[in-house]
C-alpha cells in the first residue's frame, strides 16, 4: 500500500515537472520592475566593463541608479555602489585604479571617486552650481566638466549669493528680453553651461569657455574631448546671436589652461559649416580630428556625415559622403585606421566598421537595437547595449574580426522568463505614389490564428524618427500587444534609416505623403492579415504622432477602414499657436517654411484646427503641463474642439510632467488610462 502511494506521488510530481508552464502576458508592473542598464565603459586593462543600472523606486516615485561591473568573460558581476542617492555616469581613470561618477549624495550633483580595489567613494568637486557631465584627460591629471554659471559673474560665490537671494525673494516673477527663455521642461535661469578644467592634484579649476554662450550647446550639439596629449580641449558651441532659430553648432578648441578659443569648423570651398556640427573626437595618434556635420543650416534632421581634419595640413575629408545612412554616433579604434559607427537602418540600430583609407563599411552587429559602444583597449572587441522588443537593454560583447557575440548581463531574464511575447514581424507595402514603406507587426500573447483581434496603429514622433526593434519604456509595443491587440507600427515618409530623401519627404508636407502612407498601410495590414478585426481599430501617437491623431480626426473619411478611437499624447494641433509657444524655432521654420506670416499657405493647409467641422471620432487627449516643446494649450484646444462638436473625449493633464511621462506612478496611471480607454471602444 505504501509503495503504491509513493508511486502515485512520484507520478504526480513527474507530471507537474514535465507539464509545460503556462506563460502570462506582460504587465505594466513588469515593465516598471525592469532594471535598466546604461553607459557601459571598458576598463583601461580590458578586463572589466563598468556600467550603471537604474531601477524605479515606487516609494519615492523616481528612478534610482547604482554602479556595477562585470568581467569581459561574463563572470565577476558586482555592484560597486550602494547609497540612498543615485550614482551614475561611470568613467574610468586612465590608470584603471579608480572610477569617477556623478552623485547628489552631498546635496548637489558632484564628481566622486571610487577606488576599484576597495574603500569608500570620496567627493572630488564642491562646485556650488553642480556638475552636469565630465571627462577624464588621457594623462589622468585633469577632469573637464560642464556646469551652469552666470556668464557675467561665473565665480561660485556670486552664483551662490544670486541663487539664495532669488530663493528667498517673495517676488517670483520671471523676466526675459530674448528668445529661448525656456527649453523642454525648464524655464531659463539666466545661466549658461560652461566647461571647467579641474586639476586633480591641487583641486584648482578654471572656466575655459567664458562668455554668453552654452558649452556644450543647449541643443543638438554633443560632446567635448581632450587632445591625446591632454593640452587642448575641443568642444561644441553655438555662437549665433539668436540660438532659438539656429542649428549652427560649431567645433571649437581652447588650451586646457584657458585662453583664446579657435573656430575649427571654418567655412571652406564646398562647405560653409552653417549646419549642426557635433561629437568631436581625436584619432588615438592625435593626427586627425573627427566630427559629425550636417550640411543644411536650420535643419536638425539633415544627414550626418563624419568629417576628418588633418591637424598638420588642415585638409578636410568627408568619410561617409557616399553612404546614405543615418549615423547616430561613432568611436575610434586603436591604431587610428578605423571607426565604429552606430547607425539606424530600416528599423534596426546597427553597428558598422568603417575603414578610413578604403572607405569600406562592414556590418558588425545587425539585429535589434544597439547603442553606447565602448571599444576594448586592444581594439579587438566592442561592448555595447543590446535590446529588442522582447528584451530590455543588456551588456553584450562582440569580436570585431569574426562577429562572435556573447551576452554579459542578464538583469531581467528571470523577471520575463514566464512572459509570453511574440517576436516583431517586418512587412512592406506600396503607398499611393508607389513608394515602398516598411512597418512592424506584433501579435498579442497566446495568439490564435483562428481568432480576430483589435488593432492599434502606432505613429512615432520626431517626426524624423523611427519605430525599431527595441524595448521602450513609454511606448512599449509588447505591453500594448499584451492587452489582447495586434500592434502595427509603420515608418512613413519622414522616418530615419531609409535614406535622406525619405527623411526629407515630410518637411512642408506633414499631412500629405506621411498620411497617405498611413492610409495605405492600414488598408494593407487589414486585407493581408485576416486575424485583424476591421471593425475594432484604433490609432495612437505622441508628439508628431499626436499631430497625426489630430490630422486623422479631421480626415477620417479618407480611410477605407475608419478608426473607432484615437489616442493623442502631447500632439500639436494649432500650428500658429505652436510656432509662438515652442522654444526651438528653427524646427517649425524648417518644417513649415518659416513663421506663419512668412509661409501662410503651409500653416493654413496643415494646421489641424482648420478641420474641426469634420471631427467625429472619440479621442483621449493627454498632455504634460511642463511640456514647453508643444505647450499644453495644444491639448486644451483639441479637447475643447472635440467637446464643442459633441465628440466623446477625455482630457488628462499631468502637472508634473513635460513632453514625456517619466515618474513611475504617473507612468502606471498613463498606461492604465490609455488601455481602459481603448478597451471601451475596441471590445
Amino acid at each position: 500500500m505504501r509503495l503504491k502511494i509513493c508511486l502515485v506521488m512520484l507520478m504526480m510530481i513527474s507530471a507537474a515537472i514535465s507539464a509545460p508552464t503556462t506563460k502570462r502576458a506582460l504587465t505594466i508592473d513588469d515593465m516598471l520592475a525592469c532594471r535598466r542598464v546604461v553607459t557601459p565603459q571598458y576598463s583601461p586593462d580590458g578586463k572589466w566593463i563598468a556600467f550603471a543600472v537604474t531601477t524605479m523606486d515606487m516609494t519615492e516615485n523616481k528612478s534610482h541608479t547604482e554602479l556595477w561591473r562585470v568581467g569581459v568573460d561574463g563572470t565577476g558581476l558586482k555592484q560597486l555602489t550602494s547609497h540612498s542617492t543615485s550614482s551614475s555616469s561611470p568613467v574610468w581613470s586612465p590608470d584603471g585604479k579608480k572610477l569617477a561618477f556623478l552623485s547628489v549624495r552631498s546635496g548637489t550633483m558632484q564628481i566622486w571617486i571610487l577606488p576599484i580595489d576597495g574603500g569608500e567613494p570620496e567627493q572630488l568637486t564642491t562646485h556650488f552650481t553642480g556638475v552636469n557631465d565630465f571627462i577624464w584627460s588621457p594623462d589622468g591629471k585633469y577632469i573637464a566638466f560642464s556646469s551652469r554659471v552666470y556668464p557675467a559673474n561665473p565665480d561660485q560665490k556670486t552664483a551662490e549669493v544670486r541663487d539664495k537671494n532669488a530663493e528667498q525673494s517673495l517676488v517670483k516673477a520671471r523676466i526675459y528680453d530674448d528668445l529661448m527663455f525656456r527649453h523642454w521642461d525648464e524655464w531659463w535661469d539666466h545661466k549658461r553651461s560652461h566647461l571647467f578644467v579641474l586639476n586633480i592634484q591641487t583641486h584648482e579649476f578654471s572656466d575655459v569657455t567664458p562668455g554668453n554662450f552654452d558649452t556644450p550647446s543647449i541643443a543638438l550639439g554633443e560632446g567635448y574631448t581632450f587632445s591625446p596629449d591632454s593640452k587642448e580641449l575641443i568642444f561644441t558651441s553655438n555662437h549665433e546671436p539668436v540660438v532659438a532659430v539656429s542649428t549652427n553648432n560649431d567645433i571649437w578648441s581652447t588650451p586646457v589652461s584657458g585662453g583664446e578659443t579657435t573656430l575649427i569648423t571654418e567655412p571652406v570651398k564646398d562647405r560653409d559649416f552653417k549646419g549642426n556640427d557635433q561629437q568631436p573626437k581625436f584619432s588615438p595618434d592625435g593626427k586627425l580630428l573627427s566630427f559629425l556635420s550636417m550640411k543644411r543650416a536650420g535643419f536638425e534632421a539633415d544627414k550626418k556625415d563624419i568629417f576628418l581634419k588633418n591637424l598638420k595640413t588642415g585638409e578636410l575629408v568627408n568619410l561617409t559622403e557616399k553612404y546614405d545612412i543615418w549615423i547616430t554616433t561613432y568611436q575610434w579604434l586603436p591604431g587610428s585606421g578605423s571607426l565604429i559607427i552606430e547607425a539606424e537602418e530600416e528599423g534596426r540600430d546597427r553597428i558598422f566598421l568603417l575603414d578610413i583609407r578604403s572607405l569600406t563599411l562592414k556590418p558588425i552587429v545587425s539585429d535589434g537595437s544597439n547603442s553606447a559602444v565602448t571599444v576594448s583597449p586592444d581594439g579587438k572587441s566592442i561592448a555595447y547595449l543590446h535590446q529588442t522588443t522582447m528584451m530590455p537593454n543588456e551588456v553584450f560583447l562582440t569580436s570585431i574580426s569574426d562577429g562572435k557575440t556573447r551576452q554579459l548581463t542578464n538583469f531581467n531574464s528571470e523577471l520575463l522568463t514566464d512572459v509570453d511575447m511574440n517576436p516583431i514581424e517586418d512587412f512592406r507595402f506600396v503607398s499611393k505614389d508607389n513608394t515602398q514603406i516598411h512597418g512592424f507587426l506584433i501579435k498579442p500573447p497566446h495568439f490564435d490564428k483562428t481568432k480576430k483581434y483589435p488593432m492599434v496603429l502606432m505613429v512615432h514622433g520626431g517626426p524624423q524618427g523611427q519605430w525599431n526593434d527595441s524595448w521602450h519604456y513609454r511606448w512599449n509595443l509588447q505591453l500594448w500587444a499584451a492587452q489582447g491587440m495586434v500592434i502595427v507600427a509603420i515608418n512613413p515618409r519622414g522616418s530615419t534609416g531609409y535614406g535622406q530623401k525619405f527623411t526629407d519627404a515630410i518637411s512642408l508636407d506633414w499631412g500629405g505623403k506621411p498620411f497617405e502612407d498611413m492610409i495605405a498601410g492600414e488598408k494593407y495590414v487589414i486585407e493581408k492579415f485576416d486575424f485583424i478585426d476591421k471593425d475594432k481599430l484604433a490609432a495612437a501617437g505622441a508628439s508628431y504622432g499626436g499631430y497625426m491623431m489630430n490630422w486623422m480626426e479631421g480626415h477620417m473619411d479618407d480611410f477605407k477602414y475608419p478608426f473607432k478611437t484615437l489616442v493623442n499624447h502631447d500632439g500639436s494641433f494649432n500650428l500658429y499657436a505652436m510656432y509662438l509657444t515652442t522654444e526651438e524655432l528653427w524646427f517649425p521654420e524648417w518644417e513649415y517654411g518659416g513663421a506663419f506670416w512668412e509661409s501662410p499657405e503651409q500653416y493654413k493647409k496643415y494646421s489641424c484646427d482648420k478641420y474641426i467641422q469634420n471631427f467625429k471620432t472619440p479621442m483621449l487627449v493627454v498632455h504634460g503641463e511642463k511640456d514647453y516643446r508643444l505647450d499644453f494649450s495644444q491639448g486644451l484646444m483639441v479637447f475643447t474642439a472635440l467637446r464643442k462638436m459633441g465628440v466623446p473625449a477625455k482630457l488628462v493633464i499631468f502637472p508634473d510632467e513635460g513632453h514625456w511621462v517619466l515618474k513611475p506612478h504617473n507612468s502606471r496611471f498613463w498606461h492604465q488610462t490609455v488601455f481602459e480607454w481603448l478597451k471601451t471602444y475596441l471590445q
